[in-house]
């Protein structure tokens, strides 16, 4: 039995002639290909400025830290995120504080982010959930009437657009807020195999994240000519963050395929929505007509008690059909590390908590064969509907 996993990379014979290239020149660390993708992605994105690095939560660390976080301050997130969207607040000393989201598009909500504001409030991490863009303009808005940074969690919307002002703008344009960070991990839209990256139009913060990705070290041509072509300084505390040439050679073939891979995964997530709209006790995300949904997840909200199931039964029976699940995610204030340092009241996040009992992801990358699909649907119905 073929197994289908909720999410996978699609890498066909091109990438892989293209990372073979890399292994087979002079340079496979910190060559040509780097910044050759750093310059697609911005320009994909619409920003000025983009700087590559390891990992999404490496990413997310250094825009954190170019953001100014220290020890005496907090940054307002959702709770429904992967860890490192607040563990990166965590390992700048900051405190993430929470804040509850909407339920139908499972996004941070902006009324919940002004009642957790305190003169603490650094910066709002506002994450783009499954792909579907938050209300950035009103989040902007909060933000710079207080002098807040604002730092984008883009790692499940490469591709996601919203129209402001009657145009559209991309997801990582910057065009509210300062910084945006992504995620190439594979089950994301394109990947490096780990990777991440940021996307800024701020020069300063461009350079402050440059030198945060290798050790907090400056170079540049006036320095050289004044002590020699040698010369270095490292100014702050940095990290080795960097990622190599051939995992940039890998993404800059799998961004030429972006936009295919994003309308496969808008005809799987419309077949989706057709199948699911109208059964009563299976919530589905709406779909905005303002907002382009990046779909790097489709998650059925399901009230098993109607069902007179559970979850875990429901998992399980999915899996011995060869169909793999996940739930994205447990709320991080449930975390044993959380819940102890800084521990939270439940019913302070009615939503999430409504949103954590009935959320299952099913099924959604771009490889998926219409017969895969069809499966799906049919597999679900017939445990919840019995037909």
């Amino acid at each position: 039995m073929k197994i289908i996993p909720y999410g996978k990379q699609d890498i066909d014979k091109s990438d892989i002639a293209e990372v073979v290239k890399i292994l087979k020149s002079d340079f496979i660390t910190q060559g040509t290909a780097v910044k050759k993708f750093e310059e697609k992605l911005a320009g994909y994105c619409g920003a000025k400025h983009a700087v590559a690095v390891s990992n999404g939560t490496a990413a997310l660390h250094i825009a954190c830290l170019a953001a100014g976080l220290t020890r005496s301050d907090e940054a307002i997130t959702t709770p429904v995120t992967f860890l490192s969207t607040a563990n990166s607040v965590l390992y700048t000393g900051a405190r993430p504080v929470f804040a509850d989201i909407d339920y139908e598009t499972l996004n941070i909500k902006p009324e919940e982010v002004k009642k957790r504001i305190t003169k603490k409030t650094k910066v709002i991490l506002p994450v783009h959930f499954a792909g579907l863009p938050c209300d950035m303009r009103e989040i902007f808005k909060i933000a710079k009437d207080r002098n807040i940074s604002v730092i984008e969690d883009g790692c499940h919307s490469l591709g996601a657009e919203y129209k402001d002002r009657g145009k559209w703008i991309k997801v990582g344009s910057c065009g509210h807020s300062d910084m945006t960070v992504f995620s190439f991990h594979p089950v994301k839209h394109i990947t490096t195999g780990e990777g991440g990256a940021i996307t800024t139009n701020n020069k300063k913060l461009y350079e402050k994240l440059m030198a945060l990705r290798t050790h907090g070290v400056y170079k540049t041509s006036s320095m050289m000519k004044k002590h020699g072509l040698w010369y270095y300084e490292m100014r702050e505390l940095g990290f080795n963050y960097r990622i190599t040439d051939f995992q940039c050679a890998l993404g800059l073939s799998q961004l030429k395929k972006l936009e295919d891979f994003l309308k496969k995964r808008r005809i799987i997530a419309n077949i989706y929505n057709e199948a699911f709209k109208n059964i009563d006790g299976i919530d589905i995300t709406p779909v905005d007509k303002n907002k382009g949904h990046a779909y790097h997840l489709y998650i059925l909200k399901i009230d098993f008690k109607k069902f007179k199931t559970t979850r875990q039964n429901f998992v399980l029976k999915l899996k011995k059909e060869g169909i793999l699940t996940q739930v994205h995610y447990i709320p991080i204030y449930r975390q044993p590390y959380y819940a102890k340092r800084y521990p939270r009241k439940v019913e302070n996040f009615p939503m999430a908590e409504k949103y954590y009992k009935k959320a299952v992801s099913i099924p959604m990358y771009s490889g998926m064969s219409g017969k895969e699909i069809k499966k799906v649907v049919a597999v679900i119905k017939n445990l919840l509907l019995g037909s």
